[in-house]
């Protein structure tokens, strides 16, 4: 079993706790459960979450490289109404993250059982679609924080807890978890390797996805949409070379009911100059069908510029 605290053993767990107690009892993990996949292993663990004060779930992909090298980390944001457990069992990503030594990190999509009042209404909105933002706005934005969790706690715990962590990271994501990786890599320049999307909300404030969970979350002001809007991101964008691959079905209904909006988003990188590749896909629909016919794609994608 892997050692969850650095330096492995009794002593060295007895002196993190001895030096630093609240920061041990912050990165406590609970593993949930391993198993061994194309030489490695998947797990999910539990945590307690100091940005959405609530338990959480992720899985981790650990390739059979991990044993004997570090490895750089892909991280993976879903859709609406997905938890980890979506990606890990049905996008089949662990053949291609095995041959390449990527670890890959899949968080759930928002807080949950926080017992706001209306949480559990909708499904493109409160439980299970967090759009990656932090809300700023009553009743969310005490648990509503996901932009930060999945930024910022997310890999700090990733990196504390696991030694064999090489340093770099890169992110992807389908439809509102397309949308969250666009938003990271643009609001966070050299942060991550390289982004890729499936599907992605490409341009929220000018969608009903979008405009209904940034009212809820942000508020009225608008200016503040755009600050989680990746299409408005690429115009202020200066950051190193960013190489975007993104991926959408022909026949993906979102697409035609005016959700996702690539068009927009292309013709804003076209603008900026950002090297984008859209690739659009005969036949192909919203579903996890397509995610999993195109995702080994996207981990060679990643994998050029994490394993450079």
């Amino acid at each position: 079993m892997l050692q969850l605290l650095r330096g492995g053993g009794a002593a060295a767990a007895l002196a993190c706790l001895v030096v630093r107690p609240p920061i041990v009892t912050k990165m406590a993990l609970t593993q949930l459960s391993s198993t061994k996949c194309f030489g490695g292993y998947q797990k999910v663990y539990e945590h307690d979450s100091s940005e959405l004060k609530c338990k959480m779930r992720f899985g981790i992909y650990l390739p059979p490289k991990s044993e004997s090298a570090k490895c750089p980390v892909l991280y993976w944001l879903s859709g609406l109404t997905c938890t980890e457990q979506n990606f890990i069992t049905k996008a089949s990503s662990q053949q291609a993250a095995a041959e390449y030594g990527l670890i890959v990190v899949v968080p759930d999509t928002s807080p949950r059982g926080c017992n706001i009042p209306g949480e559990d209404e909708s499904w493109d909105f409160g439980t299970g679609a967090g759009f990656y933002v932090n809300a700023s706005e009553e009743p969310w934005k005490t648990n509503y924080r996901m932009y930060a969790y999945v930024t910022e706690e997310l890999p700090r715990l990733v990196d504390a807890n696991f030694s064999v962590i090489s340093g770099k990271m890169s992110i992807f994501g389908h439809s509102m978890g397309g949308h969250g990786a666009l938003v990271c890599a643009l609001k966070n320049p050299g942060k991550y390797k390289s982004v890729s999307a499936l599907a992605p909300i490409c341009n929220p404030v000018m969608c009903p996805w979008g405009q209904k969970a940034f009212t809820g979350y942000l508020g009225p002001d608008k200016t503040k949409w755009e600050t989680y809007d990746a299409t408005s991101l690429v115009g202020s964008y200066s950051g190193p070379h960013l190489d975007i691959l993104v991926d959408q079905g022909k026949d993906d209904q979102f697409l035609v009911a005016g959700q996702l909006l690539p068009d927009n988003f292309i013709k804003a990188c076209t603008e900026k100059k950002i090297p984008v590749v859209l690739r659009l896909q005969e036949g192909y629909d919203h579903s996890y069908y397509f995610i999993a016919s195109f995702i080994g794609d996207h981990i060679k994608h990643h994998a050029k510029y994490l394993n450079a």
